[in-house]
């Protein structure tokens, strides 16, 4: 009996898969080191700028929704490819080498500028300015000097939310520092080196006094006339208050302070209830306070008080803080506007 002939298996069987697997290289050298961890130095310099702005890693972590362990592997593989040591680590806080200083210098208005480069695109190309702006400023500045800019920065950009921080210096040095304003307008006596001013608005000191007190009838006043009448003054604390007292003191005359007070409004009004005399900052008399007291220039003895820009040294200026300081001088920020000392070199 035949076998029956066996017809060949015509099923091809598929091909093999080609391996995935890669042969992993060495560690790269050179240029291509700057890959090294998920290889993007973007999140390097995010981690870093945060870091150093909040002062701990665990402040940083939170701020970029990250775990603690994800930023100290960025920083490390920052200062690995760059070959620098960038921050010294102590139990509370980290601190900044040399070289951490000059790139924190240069890295952080890159981090900020990209962080608000979404915002920014579509500014430009639906042509309506958007988002924040903070401005920390004493009473008397958002009361008389702020109002007509405010206005006229509503008017052209109305969807910007604008918030105005009521604080005095000390607290408005913390909010600049801790990047919680972008910029404070205000009068300074002492520029710390960190902080850049450039004055734009200058005042003249005057005494007041009820429209009937001794001093209004007086052809021209001295210090030594101010000596036997009691004064109404800011707190202690604030710039005027000192700066009332080194005149005096420097002069030798002797004064007495009736009643410390804050607020010029509330100060008017006592003087107009012939509750004492004071010496006030140009800037908040008004017509209708030259109504009701008598406003005597004391610029001879008194030095003038000069309110305009201060800031961060560094610090990157978003679109909207640049418009508003724009209202305040144009072209303040065109040119090299600060020195060293942090005062303006106009």
């Amino acid at each position: 009996m035949k076998t029956p002939d066996r017809k060949p298996n015509m099923t091809k069987k598929p091909a093999a898969k080609p391996s995935r697997r890669v042969q992993k290289s060495a560690e790269p050298a050179g240029d291509a080191s700057r890959y090294y961890y998920k290889g993007n130095r973007l999140k390097q310099m995010r981690a870093f700028v945060a870091t150093v702005k909040l002062g701990t890693l665990s402040r940083a972590a939170e701020s970029l929704y990250l775990s603690q362990p994800s930023i100290s592997l960025q920083l490390q593989a920052l200062e690995r490819e760059l070959g620098v040591e960038l921050l010294q680590r102590t139990r509370r806080r980290i601190n900044l080498t040399d070289a951490g200083e000059a790139l924190y210098e240069l890295a952080r208005p890159l981090v900020e500028g990209w962080e608000n480069l979404d915002r920014d695109f579509q500014t430009k190309i639906k042509g309506l300015q958007t988002g924040r702006l903070t401005i920390a400023a004493g009473s008397s500045t958002i009361q008389y000097l702020l109002p007509e800019l405010v206005r006229r920065y509503r008017e052209r950009f109305p969807a910007v939310q604008l918030q105005l921080a009521n604080v005095t210096g000390k607290d408005g040095m913390a909010l600049l520092r801790a990047d919680e304003a972008d910029f404070a307008v205000g009068s300074m006596l002492d520029v710390p080196n960190d902080i850049a001013w450039a004055p734009v608005y200058h005042y003249d000191p005057m005494l007041i006094t009820p429209p009937d007190h001794p001093l209004a009838r007086k052809e021209s006043v001295t210090l030594e006339d101010l000596s036997p009448y009691g004064l109404i003054l800011p707190p202690q604390r604030l710039s005027t208050y000192r700066l009332v007292d080194l005149v005096f003191q420097q002069r030798q005359v002797p004064y007495q302070v009736a009643i410390e007070v804050g607020g010029w409004e509330v100060i008017k009004e006592y003087v107009a209830m012939g509750l004492g005399i004071s010496i006030v900052t140009g800037i908040c008399i008004t017509d209708a306070d030259r109504g009701r007291l008598a406003v005597r220039n004391m610029r001879q003895y008194f030095p003038q008080r000069s309110y305009g820009v201060v800031m961060r040294k560094g610090k990157f200026l978003t679109t909207e803080a640049r418009n508003f300081i724009d209202l305040i001088r144009p072209g303040l920020l065109t040119h090299r506007d600060y020195d060293e000392s942090g005062h303006s070199e106009r």
